[in-house]
């Protein structure tokens, strides 16, 4: 049987996580080079041969722009020399918080970015917790869906805290946190919230009881902290007996890493699917390239993909 040679390649903003993605699955990255004009029009060049390869293409979409440009372009770099399938490989999926109409008069950002991607020529899709799972009706095409429970279970497991409680910082994280609650046989709390703008919180409230607990806050991302930091507030202000969170997607930009260091967060676990801004004690950064290496290596191989998670993706 005819099996078409794997090539991975790399953007400049996702690099950091491809080099060790590569490590894993035992081949090194494709060569090629970002060229940039003067005026910061950029062209990325393959320098190498695609032509019948099976091509993924490992790159986030998170801010600026550039980081989704340079990703299309690459696309149509590989489909316009011949690659046979092109997969792209997006560990943070930015714009996935544009999933719907939510005011009058505003875009569906989610949607804009699946059918640009599938205009430049993607076969597939793979990305890691989605801030909405229905964002993958988005696409006409695969969509792998990965689960970032596979790192956060084991870390868990091994510090072995006692009394655990886990907690949705707010409704739309209620199925994660009942994922992780069920299959530690644990307690589940809610912090319900509301918005006055993006942003900005102007009440939360928590539903449930957490006195005496180990509490452990699910979220898909974090971004400026304050609902967390807020969350984390109100839990302990409840009588638990500590608070922390695992949030897949460490976004942290505004006073993120000053909201944390000042809050009642005892530990926050995050991913390497964006790299870390700075330095912080409280912020643990846990590897998800072994779990996106294997992933690439099923998909190529026509295996499943949800067998790699500890637990039914969300």
């Amino acid at each position: 049987m005819f099996v078409t040679d794997v090539k991975l390649f790399s953007g400049s903003q996702s690099r950091y996580l491809a080099d060790e993605i590569a490590d894993f699955y035992g081949q090194p990255l494709g060569k090629m080079d970002v060229l940039k004009f003067s005026d910061g029009e950029i062209q990325p060049e393959i320098k190498e041969s695609v032509r019948g390869s099976f091509v993924f293409i490992i790159q986030n979409t998170n801010a600026p722009g550039d980081n989704l440009l340079e990703l299309l372009m690459m696309i149509d770099a590989v489909k316009r020399a011949s690659a046979d399938y092109i997969a792209v490989v997006i560990p943070y999926f930015g714009y996935a918080r544009q999933d719907r109409k939510d005011r009058p008069r505003v875009g569906i950002g989610a949607k804009l970015v699946a059918n640009l991607l599938q205009a430049a020529g993607a076969n597939r899709v793979m990305t890691m917790d989605l801030h909405a799972g229905q964002i993958q009706g988005f696409f006409d095409i695969p969509v792998d869906h990965l689960n970032s429970s596979a790192v956060f279970i084991p870390y868990i497991q091994k510090h072995k805290w006692n009394n655990l409680c886990f907690a949705s910082p707010d409704v739309g994280s209620v199925k994660r946190a009942r994922i992780y609650a069920q299959h530690f046989n644990a307690d589940m709390v809610i912090c319900d919230k509301y918005r006055k703008k993006a942003n900005e919180i102007a009440e939360m409230t928590l539903i449930g009881n957490v006195e005496g607990k180990d509490v452990v806050l699910v979220d898909d991302m974090i971004d400026t902290g304050g609902t967390l930091c807020n969350a984390a507030q109100i839990i302990m202000n409840k009588g638990a007996k500590s608070v922390r969170a695992l949030c897949t997607h460490a976004v942290l930009s505004g006073k993120a890493y000053e909201n944390i260091e000042k809050s009642m967060l005892s530990e926050l676990i995050v991913t390497n699917s964006l790299p870390l801004k700075q330095e912080s004690k409280k912020v643990k950064s846990l590897s998800v390239a072994k779990l996106f290496a294997q992933a690439i290596r099923n998909a190529h191989e026509h295996k499943s993909i949800n067998s790699l998670f500890i637990t039914p993706s969300v």
